[in-house]
């Protein structure tokens, strides 16, 4: 079946994607980006198009090896060549014209991937070459994301008409019975959840004849307007991420300019975790770590200026058996050297450029940054669309009418919007009331040297503490975590302690006493939950799980009743370089109904709402 064929039947229904705000396409087997450049074609062929395209493809590992792509389209299909990721599982969000059109790759095993992608589907490719068995469960996935009236077109299958109908939707065969159309419209319910809406549009009355999914862009009620609490990694990214798609935004910051705190660090690390086994952490890491690469690209080639690395980083193994525990693991998940490579002592000392104590393995694409060159970057792509409010700290957030009031300390309204998004790290959890104030404080004291034994080296190295060259005779080295520690004051035990820790990966620093109390460095706190993982996305309405709370209290995340408008992104711990700017991205894309660029199960790790969940469960409230 020809890929003109699929575009044709897909998109046949103009009126669907007809000045739409969203509309969203899900591929079944991906054919390596000819049906998404053919997609990308007609969608800028057509002046009626839709305001932004998403384009979900399920795709094994191995098709990413070589893109297959269109000769009759060589300009799309080179910046496609040009974006394509590393080589490794999990979602991969690509970005081109400006935004408008994204292309998410959901790499894994098709049944797999079906289960774990959040999206509302408006049509589906469904190209299959799965045997007969699967085909009711692979219907079942499709209707579990499908918007309603959802279009789809397939090859002929002899089971896959039933297990459409079965599934909820209505099917077509055509007269040559080469293949099916279907649309979604099932006269009973077929799913426990409904998939994404945006926020913009939940209060809204739409007629018979549209769905939610189909309101135009016209008939929006709500403005899109949102208050930022916090000018640091996370919510400079949020600025950035919602200023891409339209949204004014009101940044409140405490201090009087951006990026303090953690973010006003002189350097910071980047760089994924690998671990023996693929965990919730490493996957979620990997993907935070590949999008900051993205999006911080994207800036360097609008022409802002990240004073970031470009030689690598280098983790020094705990010990010799963590060594090879990692190396075997780096081999059995098929991690590409694009990616990470096991490297013995030899090799990672040629990397530094200074003796190291043990094996490790090596990231080409880590390195350091400057957190305030990010943010700086980020607020100033946003543009005309950012008013910033430095030197206020809100005391108070309420809602009132559908929109959001931020007060500040003396009870002056500082600013009005439908949507208020906790980025402030550790008083995040004050302003949101959260149930058992699930954030912790932690103390985090660097030392800098000048002149060291480390001048030499060459690459950022990380392990147990960190040295970062920031120049000739200038390393970067720390940091101390300290929990519930709120001395601002540096402590000269701190610098012994950083350096004592360097010198467990860098013989070299051994020997190196200086006086501790002539060093310098920087106190800058942070935040962290029990488990270590960050607070991402929109939050649960307490009172409302109180009142409910025998009823969930089985319930899943998608169950928890959510604050109307209510965002947050904190807690992010020593990863707020890796974690920041996809948490922006799944923030915005919850705001406005997209496909989520994270499997859903790793949503659910680091939804804000966790906490009271377990409470639900274990029977705590009522």
């Amino acid at each position: 079946m020809t890929h003109s064929f699929f575009c044709a039947n897909v998109l046949v229904d103009r009126e669907r994607w007809f000045q739409r705000r969203n509309f969203t396409v899900l591929q079944a087997e991906f054919d390596a980006a000819r049906l998404f450049i053919e997609t990308w074609a007609t969608w800028r062929a057509d002046p009626q198009r839709c305001e932004r395209l998403h384009f979900v493809a399920v795709a094994p590992l191995a098709s990413m090896a070589h893109p297959d792509m269109l000769t009759d389209q060589p300009s799309l299909s080179q910046l496609v060549i040009d974006a394509w990721p590393m080589q490794v599982a999990g979602l991969h969000r690509l970005e081109f014209e400006n935004g408008r059109v994204v292309l998410t790759l959901a790499i894994g095993e098709l049944e797999i991937m079906l289960q774990k992608v959040w999206l509302r589907a408006d049509a589906f490719y469904l190209r299959l070459s799965q045997v007969d068995a699967k085909l009711a469960y692979i219907a079942k996935a499709l209707a579990r994301v499908a918007g309603d009236q959802a279009t789809l077109c397939a090859q002929a299958q002899p089971l896959l008409p039933q297990a459409l109908k079965d599934a909820g939707f209505i099917c077509d065969e055509t007269p040559d019975g080469t293949h099916v159309k279907a649309r979604f419209a099932p006269r009973w319910r077929v799913r426990r959840h409904e998939p994404p809406l945006a926020l913009a549009i939940e209060n809204a009355t739409p007629s018979a004849e549209f769905s939610k999914s189909a309101v135009p862009a016209s008939s929006r009620q709500m403005p899109r307007h949102a208050i930022v609490i916090g000018a640091g990694l996370a919510g400079c990214a949020i600025t950035e991420r919602l200023a891409s798609r339209g949204w004014r935004v009101s940044l409140i910051e405490r201090h009087n300019d951006l990026a303090h705190d953690a973010s006003g660090n002189p350097a910071g690390v980047f760089h994924p975790i690998v671990w023996r086994d693929d965990s919730i952490a490493a996957r979620l890491t990997r993907a935070g770590f590949l999008y900051a690469l993205h999006r911080w690209s994207e800036l360097e080639r609008a022409g802002h200026t990240l004073n970031r690395s470009h030689e690598g980083l280098l983790q020094i193994a705990d010990s010799t058996y963590d060594a090879h525990a990692i190396a075997s693991a780096i081999k059995r998940f098929g991690l590409p050297p694009s990616y990470v490579i096991a490297v013995d002592e030899h090799e990672a000392t040629r990397l530094a450029g200074q003796p190291v104590a043990r094996p490790g393995w090596f990231f080409p694409h880590g390195g350091w940054i400057s957190p305030a060159a990010i943010c700086a970057a980020q607020c100033k792509a946003a543009g005309d669309l950012l008013t910033p409010r430095f030197g206020t700290e809100v005391a108070r957030i309420d809602r009132k009418n559908d929109t959001w009031t931020a007060f500040d300390t003396t009870g002056r309204a500082v600013a009005h919007a439908p949507v208020v998004i906790l980025a402030n790290a550790g008083d995040a959890q004050r302003l949101a009331g959260l149930h058992g104030l699930p954030t912790r404080g932690v103390r985090g004291q660097l030392t800098l040297l000048d002149s060291s034994p480390l001048d030499g080296l060459r690459v950022p190295i990380v392990g147990d503490g960190y040295a970062v060259p920031l120049g000739a005779h200038r390393t970067l080295t720390g940091a101390t975590y300290d929990i519930d520690d709120i001395n601002t004051q540096i402590q000269a035990a701190g610098h012994i302690e950083n350096l004592e820790r360097v010198a467990m990966m860098l013989p070299a620093l051994a020997g190196f006493v200086p006086q501790a109390e002539t060093l310098e460095g920087r106190v800058a706190f942070r935040s962290v939950t029990s488990d270590r993982m960050p607070m991402i996305g929109a939050l649960a309405d307490e009172s409302a799980a109180r009142a409910n709370a025998t009823r969930l209290s089985g319930a899943w995340p998608l169950d928890l009743p959510r604050t109307a408008g209510l965002y947050g992104a904190f807690a992010f711990g020593s990863r707020g370089l890796v974690w920041s700017t996809l948490a922006a991205e799944l923030i915005a894309a919850q705001i406005e109904g997209e496909p989520w660029p994270i499997e859903r199960e790793l949503a659910e790790a680091i939804d804000p709402g966790r906490f009271l969940l377990r409470a639900l469960r274990q029977g705590e409230l009522g």
